[in-house]
């Protein structure tokens, strides 16, 4: 992921909440889980403030996930997950399965972390807010269908993490939590009061 995917919430987050914020690049398809959570490590630290909320979306939110599980003593902050696959991710199980071709441009992370369900908690000392989206528009909807509400790629119950402070969920497509000016608001909500504006 280059962070151009996320340049429209970068801006508004920074807009609405004053905060400075710092696009995370890394390789998704030939990166390791191990060798990825060790650079956003240093790149945290890096950023010398007494703070350092994290925003994920999609697999981006494992990343974090995996860092702070890795790494607990990194500066506090907040963390929000964008319709990110926090069990499983049908999509990717079923592209595995059936397409060689496809599975392997999911890459590294995807299989070290998607694509075996997982009994994930949060148990880590941050707030964690998740919002889901529930606009089926996505590629994942083209290999398999999903059971209750979806983004497209990733289902509502796949986005819901145990242990999570707050969870929502918006009208918006898989791509589009990226775009939507209501989940930017949310997303500054969260990282500025620990629960989200909507129930």
């Amino acid at each position: 992921m280059n962070g151009t995917d996320g340049l429209v919430l970068r801006r508004r987050i920074e807009r609405d909440s004053g905060m400075k914020t710092h696009a995370f690049h890394y390789r998704s398809v030939s990166g390791s889980m191990s060798d990825i959570t060790g650079r956003l490590a240093a790149f945290a630290r890096e950023m010398r403030g007494e703070r350092v909320h994290f925003v994920g979306h999609s697999l981006g939110g494992l990343v974090i996930y995996r860092t702070l599980e890795r790494f607990p003593e990194l500066p506090p902050g907040r963390v929000v997950f964008l319709g990110s696959p926090a069990v499983a991710s049908r999509a990717a199980v079923v592209i595995n399965e059936r397409m060689a071709w496809a599975a392997k441009a999911l890459g590294r992370c995807v299989a070290e972390e998607l694509l075996t369900e997982r009994s994930r908690r949060w148990q880590i000392d941050r707030q964690l807010g998740i919002i889901a989206g529930t606009r089926r528009m996505g590629l994942g909807s083209l290999f398999t269908s999903f059971e209750g509400e979806s983004d497209g790629t990733v289902s509502v119950d796949e986005a819901r993490l145990p242990g999570a402070t707050d969870f929502i969920t918006q009208p918006v497509s898989h791509s589009g939590l990226l775009m939507s000016a209501k989940v930017a608001r949310e997303t500054v909500t969260f990282l500025k009061e620990g629960r989200f504006s909507i129930g």
